[in-house]
């Protein structure tokens, strides 16, 4: 019998059986066969450019088969009634574990999940005051504003009620003649406005405010009721009723633009009058322990939370206070301490959402379990880094396999193994580069091995401002009455850390301003059907030359009109939603993923069908349309480094990065506007940063301001100015620490951006602290 092959890695030796995790054959994507062999119960980092193949490899093969198998195990029973999870394109997979994923989506987005219900620690919050409260009121329920026991009756638990703006529903100088109602679908001549008009009611030529009280309360609020008008009997309902019923009921998702709009203007949501957003009933905000209500606790800045819990003192919840302590601790230590427990997690960032997720993980006893990571250090500062490398340390410590799919060298650098795929994006992708410990990856002559050391210069010479911009006084969140001139026409980098207050200064300073381009990782409006080429208008000049080369009508090209496939009404995959797992997805078998009808795809242009034009990348269409409005927008696609993604993959699989850079392709070309760019190095390689900074170059050279929020120490050396924020986070933050030029930060700044500034650029100074 040959003797067992052995993996070699960080000074370690994994037998090649049960030790390791063997893919074989992967072609999922663009996978182009790869075959490697993953170190169980060690940390391998997964490198290469965005759109290599590593999520392809990590995320939609070994975690896709890991939870397929699950699924397949706990649902035998209903497998005729549901379609099976497609197993991933790939000749073998052996010996897996339990996959856990801890991604960048979003934890919940109802208004009921907080941080404090996604981590556990409001559920040990809720047993401490049920034991140690006064005046005791009963069980941990009764301090649940998710249950009748514990819930404000007024806002139902939610802390807030909704309030309708009237002036947004109608103009009461107006008559309904004159066109008072100002509800989209309500217009004169409208169905509704005839049976307002019409009913006897209201005179329509009588100024709302002129009203009776009565009426104007009939007007609004009237219960359905019927009216005779001429010979039909029809139903009325007031203004107000029929619209909450009508339009404000709709999933906010499925609603058209105009009427989203008109709702997030007519409908505030305010503090709750009777729990003041405490969410809880009055019982359960009278009990205290050490003069504290636990609504206080949730609203602290954890940080503080940790410091409170960690001086009660009694030996009856001895255990339950090590655990709700070592939680808090775990999300301080992991740069969340300026958070509080009552944060809703839909306002969370991705890599917030993420970070919260670990905490749950780190105190679980489970243990040789697969845990994915996709990119932790998202929205970082260096200073964090460390912190976030330690909890994954400590994870694999615990004997679990631990896969991360990252770009920054201070991760990589702690890595048993390295995974590195490439050399290109797309087609040009998808293969091994190498597989190895950190030293060989450095010797390897790979892209990332070329760039772990690459360092980008200070600038020799910065440009100089045209002008500038002023903030004064700003408060929002953490700040601290922030007044600072922000240069215009050169490139200013805002750096802190997490939660330091540079989102608030920007965005709740700039955003909304005339002239103010704000280019963000936030989700992009859109459903499953929305894609790149929807998204960016390029769908239409596509459309538009398979209609002329055809002669047939244009609509005929779209997913969503007449030539969709009918079984899979245009998406090309089949959801099925059962209530106890979650939703499946299952490749058409009528369209076989084309989206189309066959009729449509037998329509040509220059040889490709539809569905092969929108499976093309934006590279390889660059090539396909060589002219024209086409041409013009992936051109833009190809500029912020979006090359390799497919014209037709769905919004709802693109990373927070890469929507950032699909909105900024959609602005490209406008001059003399301030651009605002939230963390555009996420989701990019070592070498792609260099072709960021290029791109923002020519932002500014084309006479842009360009305004970056960023932790990425190249393009703080890149920066022509400086403004760093701190000293700290949440109420330790929220004040200007330093204003100037990257050299002078170096050189004389004690921040913890200047700290790590100088280690990354190599500078010898030392300031005194």
């Amino acid at each position: 019998m040959p003797a067992t092959k052995l993996l070699e890695f960080s000074g370690h030796e994994v037998a090649d059986s049960h030790d390791v995790i063997q893919v074989r054959g992967a072609r999922e994507n663009n996978l182009a066969g790869v075959s490697v062999d993953i170190p169980k119960r060690r940390l391998t980092v997964f490198t290469g450019v965005s759109g290599s193949g590593k999520s392809s490899l990590v995320f939609d093969t070994i975690a896709a088969e890991s939870q397929r198998l699950i699924n397949e195990t706990y649902t035998a029973f209903v497998q005729n009634f549901m379609p099976s999870l497609a197993r991933p394109d790939v000749d073998s997979l052996r010996n897996l574990s339990a996959a856990i994923i801890v991604d960048q989506e979003r934890i919940g987005a109802n208004a009921r999940s907080t941080v404090g219900t996604a981590t556990d620690a409001h559920t040990m919050l809720r047993i401490l005051f049920s034991r140690l409260g006064t005046p005791r009121i009963g069980s941990p329920s009764a301090f649940s504003f998710n249950l009748a026991d514990g819930m404000c009756p007024t806002c139902e638990g939610l802390g807030k009620s909704s309030e309708i703006d009237l002036d947004e529903f109608v103009d009461r100088s107006l008559s309904l003649n004159e066109g008072a109602v100002k509800v989209p679908g309500y217009a004169v001549g409208t169905w509704y406005w005839q049976l307002m008009a019409t009913s006897g009611l209201f005179d329509p030529d009588l100024a709302l405010k002129d009203y009776p009280a009565e009426q104007w309360e009939q007007f609004l609020y009237q219960p359905a009721m019927k009216v005779k008008i001429g010979t039909s009997n029809l139903t009325f309902e007031g203004l107000v009723t029929k619209v909450r019923r009508q339009l404000l009921a709709k999933d906010r998702d499925s609603m058209q633009n105009h009427v989203r709009l008109f709702a997030d203007r007519a409908v505030k949501l305010v503090r709750c009058p009777d729990c003041e957003g405490a969410r809880l009933n009055e019982a359960a905000r009278s009990v205290r322990i050490d003069g504290v209500g636990i609504a206080e606790c949730s609203r602290m800045q954890i940080s503080d939370l940790a410091e409170f819990v960690r001086g009660i003192r009694d030996a009856s919840v001895g255990p339950l206070l090590e655990g709700l302590l070592a939680m808090l601790e775990s999300m301080v230590g992991i740069g969340l301490g300026y958070l509080s427990l009552d944060r809703e997690s839909s306002t969370l960032s991705g890599g917030e959402a993420q970070r919260v997720k670990l905490v749950r993980h780190l105190g679980s006893s489970l243990t040789d379990v697969t845990y994915v990571f996709d990119e932790p250090t998202v929205g970082l500062h260096p200073h964090d880094i460390q912190r976030m490398n330690e909890l994954l340390l400590q994870l694999r410590g615990k004997g679990n396999t631990v896969l991360v799919v990252e770009h920054k060298p201070e991760t990589i650098a702690i890595a048993d193994y390295v995974v590195d795929l490439g050399p290109g994006a797309g087609v040009a992708g998808g293969r091994l580069c190498y597989a190895g410990d950190l030293k060989g990856l450095k010797k390897s002559g790979s892209l990332t091995g070329r760039y772990l050391d690459h360092r980008v210069a200070l600038r020799d010479q910065v440009r100089q401002p045209t002008g500038s911009l002023r903030i004064e006084g700003a408060s929002l969140h953490n700040l601290r009455d922030v007044s600072v001139d922000i240069p215009l026409g050169v490139l200013t980098v805002v750096t802190g850390v997490a939660g330091s207050g540079k989102s608030s200064l920007i965005h709740g300073s700039l955003g909304g301003r005339d002239g103010v381009i704000v280019a963000g990782q936030g989700p992009i409006r859109g459903s499953r059907r929305s894609n790149p080429a929807t998204y960016t208008g390029l769908l239409d000049p596509i459309r538009a030359e398979f209609a002329k080369a055809n002669k047939v009508k244009p609509g005929l090209f779209s997913a969503n009109s007449v030539g969709a496939c009918a079984t899979c009404k245009g998406l090309g995959v089949v959801y099925t939603d059962l209530a106890m797992m979650a939703e499946v997805s299952s490749v058409c078998e009528d369209c076989n993923g084309a989206r189309f009808t066959p009729e449509v795809l037998a329509y040509k242009l220059r040889g490709k069908n539809i569905s092969e034009v929108l499976s093309m990348s934006a590279t390889e269409a660059r090539s396909f349309f060589e002219r024209g409005p086409a041409r013009a927008v992936l051109d833009r696609l190809v500029a912020v480094g979006l090359g390799y993604l497919g014209l037709g993959q769905p919004l709802t699989t693109l990373s927070g990065g890469e929507r950032q850079r699909l909105k900024l392709a959609i602005h490209m070309g406008r001059k003399g506007t301030i651009y605002i760019l939230d963390e555009p190095t996420t989701g990019l390689h070592l070498a792609d940063v260099d072709q960021l900074l290029t791109l923002l170059d020519k932002l500014v050279d084309d006479g842009n301001t360009v305004i970056v929020i960023e932790h990425h120490q190249a393009v703080m050396a890149h920066a022509d100015w400086l403004i760093d924020l701190g000293p700290g986070a949440g109420h330790d933050g929220g004040q200007i620490v330093f204003t100037g030029i990257p050299a002078d930060l170096v050189e004389s700044s004690a921040s913890l951006t200047a700290e790590h500034l100088r280690q990354y650029v190599g500078s010898p100074v030392t300031v005194d602290v």
